[in-house]
């Protein structure tokens, strides 16, 4: 059981230690990285990711509930409490959608065969392209494949920490995954330039130069503008899957998105 992860503090990009003496991420927290590209975000999450003991280019630590990780979950990939989805995630294994599962839930012990549906009907909940459990995972689409790869971390692999770089350019429905996920006990942590997402986290880690340089905590004010910005994204997102299903845009689908 992962309570909490703590990051201690590297290098940044001109060798200069970080301005921090720990950063702690708790069971049930949505974190959401942030800053221009180049800023760090890739680094800090594949930090976290390998569980990096000083031993990447950044000279980060972290630790699992406040202990050193050992060996078995570090290198052992089933053993691995963590599972980061990127937008360049791809599945190369010629396998229906329902084997593929049955695969992982093999490799995880895991005898309720129900389980394959309840993830298929997840992954179904973050994309508007329907996935069917014959479908081959190679010819699923970016969005099909991410909302599957996201689903079955939540539900098979169980992992107690889950990152997902920049869902938002992987045509899913994020505030679905946002909201689903929230829910869980698990730490999230988005990397993103979303400002819906970036908002709707509870904590808000800013990146600069390679390095962490400021943490926030949602106010009320950056709720409220959430939930604002939610509602339009909504409404374009009506729009797009419109477009995406070759409609034309008409005065009554219009106004269907802007009531």
């Amino acid at each position: 059981m992962i309570k909490a992860i703590t990051i201690l503090p590297g290098l940044d990009k001109g060798g200069e230690r970080e301005r921090f003496d720990q950063l702690n991420l708790k069971a049930g927290e949505t974190v959401s990285i942030v800053g221009p590209t180049g800023s760090g975000k890739t680094a800090f999450i594949s930090d976290i990711e390998l569980l990096a003991q000083g031993d990447t280019s950044t000279r980060r630590r972290i630790l699992i509930n406040g202990e050193l990780p050992g060996d078995e979950i570090r290198y052992n990939p089933a053993s691995k409490p963590i599972a980061m989805i990127t937008q360049n995630t791809k599945c190369f294994t010629d396998l229906s959608t329902e084997e593929f599962l049955q695969l992982h839930a093999r490799a995880r012990k895991i005898e309720d065969g129900r389980i394959i549906t309840d993830t298929i009907d997840l992954a179904n909940k973050f994309t508007g392209e329907k996935i069917r459990k014959e479908t081959r995972v190679t010819v699923l689409s970016g969005g099909q494949t991410r909302s599957l790869l996201i689903a079955d971390a939540i539900l098979i692999g169980a992992a107690p920490v889950i990152m997902l770089d920049e869902i938002e350019n992987a045509g899913i429905f994020k505030q679905e995954v946002v909201e689903i996920i929230k829910s869980t006990s698990k730490i999230i942590i988005f990397v993103t330039h979303d400002p819906v997402i970036a908002l709707l986290t509870k904590k808000r880690i800013i990146m600069e130069n390679g390095a962490v340089i400021k943490v926030l905590t949602q106010n009320e004010f950056e709720t409220r503008a959430a939930k604002n910005l939610l509602e339009l994204d909504k409404r374009v997102g009506i729009i797009r899957e419109k477009l995406r299903a070759g409609q034309e845009i008409t005065s009554e689908i219009l106004q269907a998105s802007l009531a």
